[in-house]
């Protein structure tokens, strides 16, 4: 078995090869232009091309995607049905020619090697040149959160040490063991969501509509600057943990009287990608659009995805970020089950307690954080005030456990090595880390010793936890963070971390900001955001020079 199993993986590239080889023959034969197959992709490039005009993207392809209008050109040029053609006919004839090949293969091995050898230097020749390093910035920041609806008022709530966890008011929790949360006690979608739409759809969608519109009016993006955006290169990427709960418990209990009941949104409304969906409608935005669902990390996945979509060239501007509202009865109860919740429920605002040796759980919270990445050049061509820039970031799993963090933290500092090389920076230029830090008893003391192993030895070194005033906002907590490390580098000041009286056992408080907020010159920022199923993530800011 061991002979068979070597034996395989050595003969797994030759097999590769001439499958390669037979493909390239298929097209064009033993002395035949191996350029062929290359001209089809050009081919339907260019009648993909012809689809969306020379002119305006949007001009020419609303008529036919919006309206549902099949593209003209494609059904002059491909005669029939458009999926026969893509999936049917051309499978079939290429597993012809691959048989009539298959017996020729014995006596042209000589043959083959050349026709893969000039696949290769084809590759080669078509492949994109390199493009010059984009740089990607933040111009803009809309939040939704218990401390405050725009990112001035939110970061000075933080910046005194204000508590938004309070009391839950929004349903009768008095049979819960858990009773609060970072719950927002008012919010008005009035001037943002039409009035149809905000009785029909989930908080979270709500929340993520208003605080995408609200980073965009903060970062001047008024109707005669949107007019100047080349739309087809402008995205929208916001992400949820956990979706629409409330649409989808609400169609749930209208399903026990019956169907009929049923809202006929609870589909489209549940979903996490509508959100985003929705949003670009709106927009008009036709570039990169979906969502991502890595629990508590969601937020990290969506915006580096998101400068990465910019460094790519795919998109010149992103809405990015996460929104979650999960304050409800199945929302309280599922993580109540979890037994993840702090049950300080007479002393709210003191629930939640990073680091601190007598914290028992964390405190939900809900709530979005939008913020508005642009490329650099175009965000400085429209005169675009630049609060940061975004250097990188990485992804890791800690393939361990489903809720537990890996007990050697190795995830968490592949993680952050990871996002160290991609922004390019060494570890000594991170001075502020604005960390996951729930309050969950392992989770606290795992992130603090994989942080004190990248980075013990700076001195310059102040960390710091959002969810100490504002609960866990779940798959909205990594851009609700990110736009308080934003901030922190505008302003200078770091915000303190509340209720850390007792720390842990080998927790070095010098690394911690205390309960009041400090001044700091910020070189470079690391926030991390860690999820359910071992999700980890990094993202780093500076300041832009």
């Amino acid at each position: 078995m061991v002979g068979a199993a070597a034996s395989s993986c050595y003969a797994s590239p030759l097999c590769t090869f001439f499958v390669a080889a037979c493909m390239s023959l298929s097209h064009g034969g033993g002395g035949g232009d191996t350029r062929q197959p290359l001209g089809r992709s050009r081919r339907r490039r260019q009648q993909l091309g012809k689809c969306s005009g020379s002119g305006s993207v949007q001009e020419a392809l609303v008529p036919s995607c919006l309206e549902f209008k099949p593209c003209s050109h494609y059904n002059k040029n491909n005669k029939g049905n458009a999926f026969s053609s893509l999936l049917g006919s051309n499978s079939l004839s290429l597993n012809r020619k691959q048989r009539k090949l298959n017996r020729a293969t014995t006596s042209s091995s000589g043959g083959a090697m050349a026709v893969a050898m000039g696949m290769e230097k084809e590759g080669t020749v078509d492949k994109k040149p390199p493009m010059e390093q984009r740089r990607v910035v933040v111009t803009g920041m809309g939040v939704e959160t218990s401390l405050g609806h725009d990112p001035n008022t939110f970061y000075e709530n933080l910046l005194q040490g204000n508590s938004g966890i309070s009391q839950i008011e929004n349903f009768d929790c008095s049979e819960f063991p858990t009773r609060i949360a970072g719950e927002i006690k008012s919010f008005s979608t009035e001037g943002w969501v039409a009035p149809k739409l905000s009785k029909r759809m989930d908080k979270f969608m709500l929340y993520l509509l208003t605080a995408g519109k609200k980073a965009l009016a903060d970062g001047a993006v008024t109707d005669e600057v949107m007019a100047e955006f080349n739309k087809a290169k402008c995205g929208v990427l916001i992400g949820s943990a956990m979706g629409g709960m409330k649409v989808f418990n609400d169609a749930i209990e209208a399903l026990k009287i019956s169907y009929k009941k049923m809202n006929p949104f609870c589909v489209p409304f549940a979903t996490t990608n509508m959100g985003s969906a929705m949003l670009a409608m709106d927009l008009g935005w036709m570039g990169p659009n979906y969502s991502i669902s890595t629990a508590c990390a969601t937020s990290n996945f969506c915006i580096l995805n998101s400068a990465n979509h910019i460094i790519r060239g795919e998109a010149d501007v992103m809405l990015c970020g996460g929104s979650d509202a999960v304050i409800i009865p199945i929302g309280l109860g599922g993580f109540v089950a979890c037994r993840a919740l702090s049950q300080r429920n007479n002393d709210p605002t003191k629930a939640s307690r990073p680091w601190d040796s007598n914290r028992d759980g964390f405190v939900m919270g809900e709530g979005a954080g939008v913020l508005l990445l642009e490329e650099l050049e175009h965000a400085k061509k429209r005169g675009a005030t630049i609060y940061a820039e975004f250097l990188g970031g990485s992804f890791t799993c800690d393939a361990y456990h489903m809720t537990e963090p890996r007990p050697d933290g190795a995830g968490v500092i592949l993680c952050i090595e990871r996002a160290l090389a991609d922004a390019g920076i060494s570890k000594e230029q991170i001075n502020y880390i604005n960390a996951h830090a729930t309050s969950t008893p392992a989770g606290d003391l795992k992130e603090y010793q994989a942080l004190a192993h990248c980075f013990g030895q700076n001195p310059e070194l102040k960390v710091n936890s959002t969810k100490s005033m504002i609960g866990h906002l779940l798959g909205a907590a990594g851009a609700v963070e990110a736009i308080a490390t934003v901030q922190a580098i505008r302003t200078g000041w770091v915000h303190p971390n509340i209720n850390l009286e007792n720390p842990d056992n080998g927790v070095d408080t010098s690394l911690l900001v205390g309960p009041k907020k400090e001044r700091l010159s910020i070189k470079a920022a690391l926030s991390n955001s860690f999820g359910f199923g071992g999700h980890n993530s990094s993202i780093i800011f500076a300041p832009y020079k």
